[in-house]
């Protein structure tokens, strides 16, 4: 949708030696707001297209209005205590499920069996320099 988005996936460091890691099945991306250009002088301070808190871009105008929602946030759901909505269910707007992304990668073409590989190996490795 060439808006700028972040991956969050949640890991549990059980054990270290030996090392036992769990990911949870569940993640969620969260978008900007605006269609991503690379930084200059002219964008730098666009907000909106740069980050991806959804604190942040919850205040442009242009933030998709899902049915029966306000702000991306269903109505009957309460932010949680770093200002995030609930509900990460979405296929659609700007804070989706792992999974409604990992399906609209496969429907491009990509291996998402091979993404949650590649996204776990990275974990490891990041805990392994830890």
């Amino acid at each position: 949708d060439d808006l700028k988005y972040d991956l969050r996936i949640y890991v549990l460091l059980y054990g270290i030696n030996p090392m036992r890691v769990y990911i949870h099945e569940q993640g969620i991306a969260r978008f900007a707001t605006e269609p991503y250009i690379a930084p200059k002088a002219s964008n730098i301070d666009n907000l909106f297209m740069h980050l991806t808190n959804y604190a942040i871009n919850k205040t442009n105008a242009v933030l998709i209005e899902l049915s029966g929602t306000k702000g991306g946030v269903p109505a009957d759901e309460e932010e949680s205590e770093d200002g995030e909505e609930g509900s990460e269910e979405e296929e659609s707007g700007h804070k989706r499920s792992l999974n409604a992304i990992l399906k609209l990668l496969y429907e491009q073409g990509a291996d998402p069996d091979r993404i949650m590989d590649e996204i776990k190996d990275i974990v490891v490795k990041t805990l392994i320099v830890g």
